[in-house]
């Protein structure tokens, strides 16, 4: 089986021109945003191509991405897609600004499980709604005590709760039994759900279950873009609970605008056609994540890290390294700088990583570490970060 890390040598990586590669200065190992470093599945180029060949470049039209999308859900977990509960948006981000609009009055409030990914708390701000925090458990999971505290302080306001399913920085997949229990919190409190998907295809032993199938009410956000590093096409699918066709039909036509056709062709693909690639990438996170593991112990053994059920991304402790400060902010923007450990290893160590501190309560002297890239540059990364940790 093809490694898909190793087939693009670091110099080449170097060239390209996206934000992750972009952002720092050359000499700094970049694993941070969530892009990976491979070349895209051969259909999904393929599928491109021929559109560009047709002059297929217009606006996007009909149903074939959620039918593809309802493919794959029920191969892959056995979830059943009603392709007129669907919407098309541009992107996942996009579709939780609009149900959050939608759903939830200006001043309204939005519940998050932090730490949890930073725009979850911008597009609140900038949809003019208060966060909400309700953290995450010792162990990285939903605390449902403390969601249905946070449920009760909203009162009547008005909110719903952005949930992360497989959850982004942790990789905590949440179980069908918790989703059940929440969507019965939910319920009690007249809170609606939102919960981002887009990390789901990136299993590696956990079960998933789209959360538009334990809440009728509720919503799922998903997209092809974080498993076949589609970023920058962008195209992604609301897909709602059974009771959730009125809230669908009021989401305004313009919305359906800023999806890009040539992206939708690039996702059906990758749903339908894509699939053994996806694997190889999954044979190559789980090779990944066990030098990562190997790694950390030899040289920085006193970073801990709780590996995730899913996604490409890490979520490493530093409270117990020299890096560590007490109090550590992060610097507007999200961008990988703090007064903590993320500022230390980049200006020490030359490394590129999300400082936790930017994905709210329980993020402090924490990092985010992309490890879907080369298994040598991972090495060189940890060696470095050990240096200083």
């Amino acid at each position: 089986m093809v490694n898909p890390f190793e087939q693009v040598p670091l110099e080449r990586l170097r060239e390209r021109t996206s934000i992750k590669w972009r952002f720092f200065d050359p000499d700094v190992l970049p694993l941070w945003v969530a892009e990976m470093d491979v070349l895209p599945a051969e259909p999904i180029t393929r599928a491109v191509h021929d559109a560009m060949l047709r002059g297929d470049t217009g606006y996007p039209w009909g149903t074939g991405y959620a039918e593809a999308f309802g493919r794959f859900a029920a191969d892959r977990w056995g979830a059943s897609v009603e392709v007129s509960r669907t919407a098309l948006v541009s992107d996942v981000m996009m579709g939780a600004f609009e149900l959050i609009r939608l759903l939830t009055p200006p001043g309204g409030a939005v519940i998050v499980t932090s730490p949890v990914y930073p725009p979850f708390h911008a597009y609140s701000a900038h949809a003019e709604r208060r966060v909400v925090e309700a953290p995450l458990g010792d162990d990285l999971r939903l605390d449902l005590s403390g969601i249905e505290d946070a449920c009760a302080r909203v009162g009547d306001a008005g909110a719903v709760l952005l949930l992360c399913n497989p959850h982004n920085p942790t990789g905590t997949v949440h179980t069908r039994a918790e989703l059940e229990a929440l969507a019965q919190v939910a319920a009690r409190y007249g809170v609606r759900v939102i919960s981002d998907e887009v990390h789901a295809p990136l299993l590696f032993d956990a079960t998933f279950t789209p959360y538009w199938e334990v809440d009728p009410h509720g919503f799922s956000l998903t997209s092809a873009s974080k498993a076949w590093n589609l970023a920058g096409l962008r195209t992604a699918l609301i897909v709602g609970g059974a009771e959730t066709g009125a809230d669908l039909g009021e989401i305004a036509e313009v919305v359906s605008h800023g999806p890009s056709h040539l992206a939708s062709i690039a996702h059906v693909a990758a749903f339908d056609e894509g699939r053994g690639w996806l694997d190889e990438v999954l044979a190559g996170l789980r090779g990944n994540r066990a030098l990562l593991a190997r790694l950390l112990a030899e040289h920085a053994p006193s970073i801990r890290w709780q590996p995730g059920e899913a996604t490409f991304l890490a979520w490493l402790d530093c409270r117990g390294t020299r890096v560590a400060e007490p109090g550590s902010v992060a610097d507007p923007g999200y961008v990988g700088l703090s007064t903590g450990p993320a500022k230390a290893f980049l200006e020490q160590a030359r490394v590129g990583l999300n400082a936790g501190e930017a994905f709210g309560a329980g993020g402090e002297n924490h990092v985010r570490l992309n490890l879907g890239t080369r298994p040598d540059v991972l090495e060189e990364a940890v060696r470095r970060m050990g240096r200083v940790a």
